[in-house]
């Protein structure tokens, strides 16, 4: 899988999390949506996106941006 996919199924998991809460418990969970989004955008323009920094520490990730789950063999 490479990293891109990760990181938009992420962001799916996370703006359909925080819009059920937010139908279910509390307008206040709108913000995680809204924060999910804002990584989204602000990582098109730096290149930082911190669901990749976590995987590249662990050594998940090779220098193609494949994932190899559990560290690389």
């Amino acid at each position: 899988m490479k990293t891109e996919s990760l990181i938009r199924l992420l962001a799916g998991i996370v703006t359909l999390t925080g819009t059920v809460l937010a139908w279910k418990v509390s307008p206040w969970w709108l913000l995680l949506p809204a924060f999910a989004g804002a990584n989204l955008i602000q990582s098109v323009f730096t290149g930082f996106c911190p669901p990749t920094l976590v995987l590249r520490k662990l050594g998940w990730v090779d220098a193609n941006d494949m994932i190899h789950w559990g560290g690389q063999k």
